[in-house]
């Protein structure tokens, strides 16, 4: 599919991909850039965020300190106050204070100046009168207010009444009878983002709409240059949001599109079949297993089996809830591809994970993991670990073993991705919490492969099905919803450290008891040092050693140590010989110590909610109930507090990520932001819109049925669009 994408096959998709700096020039392009608005169509895209007419008055009650914004108001009284001053001292400049209302709330604009600018104020401003004003909103004695606003007056019709250059471009803002109200900034204003989305229209030759007319038909929405004038400059309100359907559908559509041809394409490509065989290494290891796989994963097993055996690669997700059993099933997909003759390799994003899912498959396979050295069982295979902080003689050996094809099972950090490292038969790769790895760090793995690889991607943040359908909508969706047996229950609890702080004290008394039964404890803290009032990793340690812990063994964990010193901290605690373990999220995932039944996060709040899901998932991982305290100083009531009621009112890891998304944009929940990019959905709401995702899949397979080569010109560009656009953590590469 790379060939075909090689350059804008329309005139309308070449003309939105013009940098900005063609149309605006070098100075505004680059004011828009703060906004992650680079080309025209970027520009075009970023909408009005609500529409007021020309006499409708703002909520001022909707107002919210720190905004830059335009609002429609009357004046309702004006206090002059004049310059003064006292000997020795320079004059105070004069003050006019103006009071803005709707008729409900009110807001007050502040302007300083000499006599002279004081008296011209209050000409152009007198009460009883509406105007347009723009600026920023502050606050002075716990009062909203604006200082220095622009404004412009309006007419009896409502018309406003513009005297200056600055004032037109104001009125500008009424044009076709609505006010639009941009997202604004201090350099940005929203009268001059409506005049730049007025240049950028014009720079617009009137070319025909990308899709073809039957899937504009279908989806019920307006053409293209027609939607873009109808956001910026609409006549009515049913006009703007038919503009911003379009819009919105064309997000949702061109990531479906991308996703129907990416499957279309794996689905031609050859890859090596990997039938399972019977008396192998994988039915060896199920007899030793020592519980019984729960309904769920024997089904998903099944399915991963059954796309191993045929001749394209398998493409699947695999997500299921903290302690679900995902390795286990990944591990005998590994095994099945071993005894086909192939070796797996699984890639994940820490040396701490990767160590931890070395030691879990080991200890799983026992000798059948150990090569086959003399007393070890002919179908045994070998399990190398290789990450970038490996000895020079450890990591030349597992390299041999790797490229040898002695070691059927390679897993490992991005060091796997070096171009030393080499595979005698890849044939499965295994992506664990794929989202913090890019597309051409995969891209390389997969390259090593003699014949395309098959693809297990494992995640453990429960992910609702409309972002699947937009994030992994390439990949066949797996999910474990049950617990395996012998899993104890874990129940939460938040402690409001600001209210009730003797609730603390209880929480470390707490620890000890839990220590003082065998048991083992996790503390988790958001940050490495203290800031202020804030506690880090060693400040707490510190604090808990010489006070509520003396006596207790406890130790520190975070991503700076060197990485010897973390293996061997997290092995002492692993081996039992710390009670405590103080630590950052670097034992987010993948850390497994059954013994460990408590844990206590420190500054809660400051953690998101899928973050608090996977931390609470450390514990209760063997057969002591487990408790998980939430410590926090955000008031009852507040965004973070909320949060944290909910992580405690519920295990159910698909109902918080719902809430999660609805809180948070899609790209950081998905940890794009992690990676640093963009995300290409600006009005598309997985969520709110998963009906229009929905319908856009299924439009989506009929132009792939309707043209399988990808001869369609829009398609072409939507895709491309798309794949620049998109973070890279959100499109496989094909």
């Amino acid at each position: 599919m790379d060939a075909v994408l090689s350059g804008w096959r329309t005139q309308l998709y070449a003309e939105l991909a013009a940098p900005l700096a063609s149309v605006l020039g070098d100075r505004t392009a680059k004011e828009f850039a703060g906004l992650r608005i680079q080309t025209v169509g970027d520009l075009l895209r970023f909408i009005p965020r609500r529409y007021l007419s020309g006499t409708e008055l703002t909520d001022l009650a909707t107002l919210v300190e720190g905004e830059h914004v335009a609002v429609i108001a009357k004046v309702a009284d004006i206090t002059r106050h004049e310059a003064h001053g006292s000997p020795g001292r320079a004059a105070r400049p004069g003050r006019l204070e103006v009071l803005l209302s709707d008729g409900h709330g009110r807001l007050t604009a502040t302007f300083f100046g000499k006599s002279h600018l004081l008296s011209w104020w209050e000409r152009q401003l007198r009460e009883g009168v509406a105007g347009v004003f723009v600026g920023k909103v502050g606050s002075f004695r716990n009062q909203l207010q604006m200082s220095h606003p622009v404004f412009a007056m309006m007419d009896a019709a409502g018309r406003i009444v513009a005297t200056s250059e600055e004032k037109e471009r104001i009125a500008a803002l009424a044009t076709g009878g609505l006010v639009g109200m941009y997202p604004a900034t201090a350099k940005l204003p929203t009268w001059k983002v409506a005049e730049c989305a007025r240049l950028a229209l014009q720079a617009l030759s009137g070319a025909d709409d990308p899709w073809p007319a039957w899937l504009r038909e279908k989806a019920g929405v307006m053409a293209l240059p027609d939607a873009f004038a109808a956001v910026h400059h609409p006549a009515n309100l049913s006009e703007a949001g038919q503009g911003a359907d379009r819009l919105r559908f064309d997000e949702a559509m061109s990531t479906q599109l991308t996703m129907a041809y990416r499957r279309a394409d794996a689905a031609n490509r050859p890859a090596q079949p990997r039938v399972r065989i019977d008396g192998g290494l994988l039915d060896a290891f199920d007899a030793r297993l020592p519980f019984t796989l729960t309904a769920g994963q024997a089904e998903v097993s099944e399915a991963i089996l059954a796309d191993l055996a045929r001749p394209r690669p398998m493409q699947r997700l695999l997500q299921g809830e903290v302690g679900s059993g995902k390795t286990v099933v990944a591990l005998r997909a590994m095994l099945a591809v071993v005894d086909a003759g192939g070796q797996a390799a699984l890639l994940a994003p820490t040396e701490v994970l990767a160590s931890q899912h070395f030691q879990t498959i080991r200890s799983l396979l026992g000798d059948l993991g150990q090569g086959r050295m003399l007393g070890t069982p002919d179908v045994a295979t070998d399990v190398v670990l290789l990450t970038g902080s490996l000895p020079a003689a450890a990591k030349k050996s597992a390299m041999l073993r790797a490229a040898s094809g002695e070691a059927g099972i390679v897993i490992g950090t991005h060091a796997l991705l070096s171009d030393r490292i080499q595979f005698a038969d890849l044939g499965l790769i295994v992506v664990d919490e794929q989202h913090r790895f890019g597309v051409e760090q995969r891209a390389v793995l997969a390259d090593k492969a003699a014949s395309r690889p098959h693809v297990l991607v494992l995640t453990a943040t429960p992910i609702p099905r409309s972002v699947a359908m937009t994030i992994f909508g390439d990949l066949d969706v797996s999910t474990l919803t049950e617990q395996p047996a012998g899993r104890a229950d874990v129940s939460t609890v938040v402690v409001d450290a600001s209210s009730r702080p003797q609730w603390v004290d209880r929480a470390w008394e707490r620890v000890r008891e839990e220590v003082g039964t065998g048991r083992q404890v996790f503390v988790v803290v958001p940050r490495i040092g203290g800031q202020g009032e804030d506690k880090g990793v060693v400040e707490l340690a510190d604090e808990l050693r010489a006070g509520p812990l003396a006596g207790v063994r406890v130790g520190v964990l975070h991503g700076q140590l060197p990485t010897d010193t973390k293996d061997e901290v997290m092995g002492s605690f692993a081996a039992g010989d710390l009670d405590v373990l103080v630590a950052t999220t670097v034992i987010e995932v993948g850390v497994d110590v059954p013994n460990a039944s408590m844990m206590v996060v420190w500054d809660a709040d400051k953690f998101g909610i899928s973050q608090l899901h996977q931390l609470r998932g450390r514990i209760g991982r063997g057969a002591h109930p487990g408790i998980c305290l939430l410590v926090t100083r955000a008031p009852a009531g507040e965004p973070a507090r909320v949060r944290l009621d909910a992580v405690a009112a519920t295990r159910d890891g698909f109902e918080l990520a719902e809430l999660d998304l609805e809180q948070r944009r899609e790209g950081d929940v998905l940890g794009a932001s992690q990676a640093g990019s963009r995300s290409s959905l600006r009005l598309l709401r997985v969520l709110e819109h998963a009906d229009l995702i929905a319908t856009a899949r299924d439009l989506a397979a009929e132009c792939v049925a309707r043209d399988p080569d990808l001869d369609t010109p829009g398609f072409v560009d939507a895709i491309r669009a798309t794949e620049l656009l998109a973070s890279p953590d959100w499109l496989e590469r094909n």
